[in-house]
């Protein structure tokens, strides 16, 4: 799977480098790079929407000079693919006709001109009548949602996209959208789901247009360690040959996955601690970053305290490789969150578990529901006997 390597979509590329150059964490010196690479993709593809807008917003300095040459450039092959497009009409097919109106289209994604690109997009699904072809510009549509992170456009070309499939459709494209789909419920903290669809992508992945397959792998298993059981991340993830063959090549990745299945929860933090910079500086990750960092000390914490009854706090913070007060303050904030199943008696210096019964909890709950059953019931025959 490794060998198959594709290409980034450049915009995409370009995309992660903009949200770097706001990162408050990356060095300035990074910036200059970051900044200087940024220039040289608009110049290459002469995105003038995208330049006065990092122009208005100071990330770039102005230059009236390179400004008006970009905008000659776009007026002369927005004026070629016009007369392509007459000329198809007059004297060509139809399928002539998609195609000059497809590459106007392709020319407002290029240059970054999301409303342009968009209606365009919409006369050339007019044109089209395969839902191969059809479902290609809904791959387009999404792509700049992803640009723009625009959830509303994504969800809805997601949406059109499984519609599509109602039609027909092969299952490459099938695969793809999982993964896009898993993509967008990771950037809108659906983790559980996110893991689902990137589980199932796993040996079928060819959607390097999104990242490369590294990064995809990346994602898979921080979802799954906050999505899955054990027993399914063992079969799923820990050994799974796909991940295996590429998870070496992620820094700390490999030891933060196996230590949490080990139960070595000092080799966990410590990993952990490694991979927080990379959380935090992923486009689609950051906004959850600080979600992330409970839901995984969650799960950690509740791993470890399912193997006792009670155990001292002191027992616990030596299994961390963390101090007795730090542990005492991080319980207490989940306990009081509802998030731990347990009490801390910091006299005895103990932490006492009391995992909810599921046989009782069900037991409660259809009492609970056969009282408001009879109570329904007993209104209802007054009703009647009126």
């Amino acid at each position: 799977m490794e060998n198959q390597e594709g290409t980034q979509q450049p915009h995409l590329v370009l995309a992660h480098e903009l949200f770097l150059l706001t990162h408050h964490d990356v060095q300035d010196i990074e910036k200059v790079r970051l900044k200087e690479e940024v220039l040289t993709a608009i110049k290459s593809d002469d995105m003038v929407p995208l330049y006065e807008t990092l122009v208005a917003e100071s990330l770039l300095e102005k230059d009236q000079g390179l400004l008006d040459s970009m905008r000659a450039k776009n007026e002369d092959e927005l004026k070629n693919l016009d007369e392509k497009i007459a000329d198809a009409e007059e004297n060509l097919g139809e399928s002539e006709v998609r195609e000059a109106h497809l590459a106007k289209s392709l020319f407002y994604i290029r240059i970054g001109d999301k409303d342009k690109a968009l209606e365009q997009l919409k006369v050339t699904e007019g044109k089209t009548v395969a839902v191969g072809q059809r479902m290609d510009l809904v791959f387009y549509t999404l792509q700049l949602g992803f640009f723009y992170m625009d959830f509303d456009l994504i969800s809805k070309s997601i949406d059109k996209a499984k519609n599509l499939f109602e039609e027909g459709g092969d299952w490459e494209r099938k695969n793809r959208l999982k993964v896009y789909e898993g993509l967008f419920c990771l950037s809108a903290r659906n983790f559980k789901k996110a893991a689902d669809l990137f589980l199932d992508s796993i040996s079928t992945f060819t959607t390097y247009e999104l990242f490369p397959y590294d990064t995809f792998i990346f994602y898979t298993v921080l979802t799954s360690i906050i999505s899955l059981d054990r027993v399914s991340l063992k079969q799923k993830v820990v050994d799974a040959p796909e991940i295996l063959t590429v998870i070496g090549k992620i820094p700390h990745l490999s030891e933060f996955l196996n230590s949490l299945y080990d139960c070595q929860y000092k080799s966990f933090f410590s990993a952990f601690a490694g991979l927080t910079e990379q959380i935090k500086l992923d486009r689609y990750l950051h906004p959850h970053f600080r979600y992330y960092m409970r839901e995984v000390r969650t799960v950690v914490y509740s791993q470890f305290l399912e193997s006792y009854k009670s155990v001292t706090i002191e027992a616990m913070a030596k299994a961390f490789g963390v101090t007795v007060e730090f542990i005492d303050l991080e319980l207490s904030r989940f306990i009081a969150a509802g998030k731990l199943h347990c009490k801390i008696d910091k006299v005895a210096g103990v932490l006492e578990t009391n995992r909810p019964d599921a046989k009782n909890a069900l037991y409660q709950a259809t009492i609970k529901q056969g009282d408001f059953l009879l109570n329904r019931i007993q209104k209802l025959s007054r009703v009647i006997d009126l």
